[in-house]
Parts: C-alpha cells; structure tokens; sequence
C-alpha cells in the first residue's frame, strides 16, 4: 500500500471521527440553510427544540448517509490530492528553492482541483441523500390507541431512511436527482482549494518561522509536517477551514436548497439573486455559526486524527 492510499484510508477514518464529534451542528447548519425567513434561534435554543420535537435522532437524522459520504469522499479526495501533491513535490524537487515538504501557492491549487473535481463528481448523490435524510420527514400515520401528535401538540414525524430518501429522489426526479446541486458543488470545489492552500501556506511559515529559531516545538528539526506537534495541526486545520467555509459560505446555502429541492430555483445564479431579493443578504449566511463551528471542529479533528492513523497505519505495514 503506496502512501497516498494510506492517507486516502487515514483521512476515510478520521473524516468519520470528526463528523461523529460534530454532526448534530452539521444538521442544524443544513436546516438552517434549506429553509427561508426562518426563525431566528442560537444554536442552544435550535438543539433544544429539535430535541424536543424529535429527540435525540432528530440530531442525527442522516448521519448514516453522512457517514458514507466522508468515507467516500475523504478517500477519494485524500487518495487523489497526495498523489498529485507528491508527483508535484518530485518535479521542483531538483529545480527549485522553495520549501520540498510545502506545496506552492499554484501547485495547491492544481492538486486541490484535480482532486475536488473528482470527488464532486463521484459522490454528489451521497450528499444529496444526506440533504434530503436532514431536511425532509413524513408524517407517521395513526394507530389505534396511539395519538398522532407529539409531545408539543404537532403531527409526529419520522425522518427518512437513506433508502427511502432515495427512493423519493429517484421517484420524483429520476436518476438525474442525485446529481441536483451539482453546479454549485462543482464551484464549492474551491472550499478545499481554499483550505488546503492556506493550510499549506501556514505550514510553510510556521516551519520557517521555527526554522529560523532553529527548533520546533517538539524539539526537532523542522522537517515537514512531521515536525509538527498534534496542536499545531489542530490550529491551522481549524484557521484554514474558517477561512475556506467564510469565503464559500453563500454557494454551501445554494447547493443545500437545491439538493433538498425545497426551492425552485432555475440555476445557482437565480438562487442567488431570489434569496437576495427576498431575504436579503442574510439569506445567504443562513446557519453560518454552527457552520463555521463545524467546520472548524472538524477539519482541526480530521487533521490529528488523519495524521495519526496515517502513522499507525505505516507501522502496521512496517512490522508486517
């Protein structure tokens, strides 16, 4: 197993730990996003409520497909974007005088698009499902002797299974509605550009700032990113995400309402304009803050769980 399938399988891992750790905010940021005018509520106050209306799996309503998803795409994305990062590295290695361990502002674009494009592609209908578990949800008819309104006096509601929120795409829109959201995706390839690049960027002044006191803060050499300590991976996951998830923010609202399907919106551009015209600016940061929680949670997560399993994963080889 070359090195870019083990960080193909350490960042399948890690993605998965990391969105257990931080799905419910993932949810309440994708409901807040799909519906419009709606109520205003902290985060505390929007986990209350969805707990009271639906319990503790209205929390985690999609985590499954969710799960599929992170496995898929930080596999594919993960697979891809070191084995372009590392035929990079190999051909300035001779030829240039910049840092051999970082990538250069334009190589990490490349790698960043080359895998993004792909994994967009390959997994766009796992999210759209995962849309559609998180937004969506039936009424459950009445039996005898049971009331068919919850606790709050509301009709109770189920969320969809991964199998029935498929079913009701593929009824409805036939094979094509796995693929709905799939030009503003194809944009938001620009998130993990945005966030590998500036985490190569902080990585390249961080070792050289360290360079230049001439040693690190686990008392090595600056050497790469092994070098760096687990905190040190933590924060600059964590900053690259916020700057990558503040930036692209509006086109995540966009992509959410058209895979869940709740708007009618002719394309990316027209939802965009009718949400502004209609809910103002505001309407496109919808469920920014546990958004940028989330993200920052996770992304700073997935890099220490990632850099660890890689490791774990190499000495198993190793010693086999």
């Amino acid at each position: 197993m070359g090195d870019s399938a083990i960080h193909a399988v350490a960042g399948s891992v890690g993605g998965c730990i990391s969105m257990g750790l931080t799905y419910p905010l993932v949810n309440l940021s994708t409901r807040a996003a799909v519906q419009s005018k709606q109520e205003e509520l902290s985060i505390a106050k929007a986990i209350k409520k969805t707990w009271k209306d639906e319990g503790l799996s209205g929390l985690y309503s999609g985590l499954s497909s969710s799960l599929l998803g992170i496995v898929v795409t930080n596999g594919v994305y993960y697979g891809f974007y070191e084995e372009a990062r590392s035929v990079l590295l190999k051909r300035r290695a001779k030829t240039s005088t910049a840092s051999p361990q970082a990538l250069t502002t334009a190589e990490g674009i490349i790698a960043g698009l080359i895998a993004g494009s792909i994994t967009t592609l390959a997994t766009n209908p796992i999210w759209t499902v995962q849309t559609a578990q998180s937004t969506h949800a039936v009424v459950v008819p009445k039996t005898s002797g049971e009331s068919d309104e919850a606790p709050n006096g509301e009709a109770k509601k189920i969320r969809l299974s991964a199998v029935d929120a498929a079913s009701q795409i593929l009824k409805k829109d036939g094979v094509k509605g796995f693929w709905r959201g799939i030009g503003p995706a194809l944009v938001l390839v620009i998130n993990p550009v945005i966030q590998y690049t500036t985490f190569e960027r902080l990585v390249g002044l961080l070792l050289s700032y360290r360079l230049s006191r001439g040693l690190t803060s686990t008392g090595k050499r600056p050497t790469g990113r092994s070098a760096l300590s687990d905190w040190d991976l933590f924060i600059l996951g964590a900053a690259s995400k916020l700057v990558a998830t503040g930036i692209t923010y509006p086109y995540i609202v966009v992509k959410s309402r058209l895979q869940a399907a709740t708007h009618k919106y002719k394309s990316s551009v027209a939802a965009v304009l009718h949400i502004l015209k209609t809910e103002g600016v505001n309407g496109l940061y919808a469920g920014l803050l546990p958004k940028l929680i989330q993200s920052m949670l996770t992304a700073a997560f997935l890099f220490v769980a990632q850099r660890r399993i890689f490791e774990m994963v190499k000495l198993v080889r190793h010693s086999a």
